[in-house]
C-alpha cells in the first residue's frame, strides 16, 4: 500500500509537501490563503480538504471523569497490551476497534466491553470471498449515504468467527454502558461499583478539519457543512474522504475516487470562473 501511494504521488506531477501541517485557511479575494504550521502562506484558487475521517479522536465527556483515579485513554493512543497486564480494563464501544483491542487485551488483563448497543457481527468471508468483494460486486458500497446507517442498524464488526466466540464463551465480557466514573471505580447501570485500572475509549473519530474553523465552513460540532463533498458555505472548497460523504465506501480507497470525480467538475468550474473574473 505504501509503495502504491508513493507511485501515485510520483505520477501526479505536482509539488508534494510532506511534514507540512495546515493550521488555517482564510478568504483572499476570490480565492484562499493557506497558512502552514511553519508560518508560510500559500495562495490557492481552490481547496480540497482531504484530511480524512480518522485523524481526530472523539473523546466523549464521561460523568465523573475528572475525579476518576484510573487512566482514561483513547484507542488512538493504544499500541500494545503489555502495559495493561494483570489490570482491570473497561473498553468503551461496540465497533471493530473496541472488539479487536478488547480481544487482544483479554490475553493479559480482565476486560469488559461497555456499550449502549450489543455487538453486531458481519462475517468476514462468505462462500470463499472476503466481504469487501461482496460490497463491491453487489454495488452496496455505491449506495447513497442517506439512510445507510439506519439500514445497517449500527456499527458492524467484521469477524472470521473468533470475536463472536470470545463473547459467547465469556473470554471477553460485555455489559451495558456504565453510568459514571467514581474514584477508582465505574458505576454500572444497575448501581454496582467496580474498581478498574483503566478505561479505553474506542469511540471513533471526527474529521480533522479545525483549520477550516475560522473560515466558517464548519458547524458548531466541527463537522463540515457540505452536500456530497461540495461546501455549502464557500464555492471553491470541496471535501474528500469523509465517512458516508456520498456512499458507504466514501472513506475508502475504492470509494474516494468516485467522490473525486463528483467534486472536481464544480471545483474546476469555480477556478476558471475566478480566473476569467481576474482577467487571467
Amino acid at each position: 500500500m505504501v509503495d502504491y501511494l508513493r507511485r501515485y504521488a510520483d505520477r501526479l506531477g505536482v509539488e508534494v509537501r510532506t511534514r507540512t501541517r495546515v493550521v488555517g485557511v482564510e478568504r483572499d479575494g476570490g480565492g484562499f490563503r493557506v497558512t502552514t504550521g511553519d508560518g508560510r502562506c500559500i495562495g490557492a484558487a481552490g481547496i480540497v480538504a482531504a484530511a480524512g475521517a480518522f485523524g481526530n479522536p472523539l473523546l466523549p465527556a464521561l460523568p465523573g471523569q475528572n475525579g476518576f483515579a484510573g487512566e482514561v485513554v483513547h484507542a488512538a493512543d493504544y499500541r500494545s497490551p503489555e502495559p495493561y497486564a494483570s489490570k482491570r480494563i473497561v473498553v468503551v464501544g461496540a465497533g471493530n476497534t473496541a472488539v479487536q483491542v478488547g480481544y487482544e487485551l483479554a490475553e493479559v488483563a480482565q476486560v469488559t466491553l461497555a456499550s449502549r448497543r450489543p455487538v453486531q457481527f458481519l462475517a468476514q468471508a462468505r462462500e470463499g470471498r472476503d466481504v469487501h468483494h461482496w460490497l463491491t460486486s453487489t454495488g452496496f458500497d455505491r449506495l447513497p449515504a442517506a439512510g445507510l446507517i439506519h439500514y445497517v442498524g449500527g456499527t458492524l464488526v467484521l469477524d472470521g468467527g473468533r470475536y463472536r466466540k470470545a463473547l459467547e464463551s465469556g473470554y471477553l465480557a460485555r455489559r451495558a454502558m456504565f453510568a459514571a466514573l467514581e474514584g477508582e471505580a465505574v458505576v454500572w447501570a444497575d448501581g454496582t461499583r467496580e474498581k478498574v485500572d483503566a478505561v479505553l475509549l474506542a469511540t471513533g473519530y471526527r474529521p480533522s478539519l479545525d483549520y477550516l474553523k475560522a473560515l466558517g465552513a464548519l458547524d458548531a460540532d466541527g463537522m463540515p457543512l457540505h452536500s456530497g463533498g461540495l461546501s455549502l458555505t464557500h464555492p471553491g472548497l470541496v471535501y474528500l474522504g469523509l465517512e458516508f460523504q456520498r456512499s458507504f465506501a466514501s472513506n475508502t480507497l475504492r470509494g474516494v475516487s468516485r467522490d473525486a470525480e463528483h467534486v472536481v467538475g464544480p471545483l474546476v468550474a469555480h477556478v476558471r470562473k475566478a480566473q476569467i473574473a481576474a482577467g487571467l
